[in-house]
């Protein structure tokens, strides 16, 4: 296991598909080791198996945690191994998508979202961010030059049916993303949200209705086509070649133009 403050580590949450698994497998290439933190049954732990390999298979070290990122008591044992092997974090992507898609009203009440539906989303969603780059900063594994990544989307203030608790997710995480960069600024540590187009994704597809929102989105994208995971992973590599954290508190998009039409 490599060691050391001279080695780059990015933490992916949200690492074994879609846009998370993309990201691990350019930023190994571009020379971090990854340390990542997915939650996934035998039916889909092959991918995340597939995502490790590929790490390694470019030389780097993959550090993979099978357990639920939103649970205080996993994440204190992620960090806490973190920590044990010494791996300062230079970048975080939270890209975590598990939440409920139910309407908030309908004929039958007991398909409309509820109370613990909305919690659970927002938790997993938005305010794990927070509490992920809290824990981190108090072990000593965010220092200066560090950066933060959270992935939103055109939702955040768009509405879809179905995407409420997912829609108020993203504002909040949009919302903690201005906090933190402020509160951060000082330190030297740079917080974005990315907001990625309509991308076809394991997460993406259990969206009711998702061929119908693909088909549209490729119709209207002025580049003619969906946002693919490899747009964000691309992007996310030219971002972590800076060392400056003054583009602080942004929403990024990467949609080729998705949401200007």
């Amino acid at each position: 296991m490599a060691e050391g403050t001279g080695d780059r580590w990015a933490l992916i949450l949200g690492v074994s598909s879609g846009f998370g698994a993309a990201a691990a497998v350019a930023l190994a290439g571009e020379g971090f080791h990854i340390a990542g933190v997915h939650l996934d049954r035998r039916r889909t732990l092959a991918g995340a198996e597939e995502v490790a390999d590929e790490i390694r298979r470019r030389g780097r070290e993959a550090l993979f945690f099978n357990v639920n990122a939103a649970d205080p008591g996993r994440r204190a044992e992620v960090i806490g191994a973190l920590g044990r092997i010494r791996a300062g974090i230079r970048l975080m992507l939270h890209s975590l998508a598990f939440g409920t898609l139910r309407p908030f009203l309908g004929e039958d009440p007991a398909l409309c979202i509820r109370q613990a539906d909305l919690n659970m989303t927002l938790d997993v969603m938005a305010h794990s961010l927070v509490y992920w780059t809290q824990e981190l900063r108090s072990a000593g594994l965010l220092s200066r030059g560090a950066q933060v990544y959270a992935m939103t989307s055109a939702g955040a203030h768009r509405v879809w049916p179905t995407y409420g608790a997912v829609s108020a997710a993203k504002a909040a995480l949009e919302a903690h993303v201005r906090q933190l960069a402020v509160e951060l600024a000082p330190s030297g540590i740079a917080v974005n949200a990315l907001q990625a187009g309509v991308t076809d994704t394991p997460a993406a597809r259990r969206i009711p209705g998702s061929d119908a929102m693909f088909a549209a989105a490729r119709a209207a994208n002025p580049g003619g086509r969906l946002t693919q995971p490899g747009d964000v992973a691309s992007i996310l590599v030219a971002l972590s070649r800076s060392e400056s954290a003054w583009m602080t508190g942004n929403v990024l998009r990467i949609d080729g133009g998705e949401d200007l039409v």
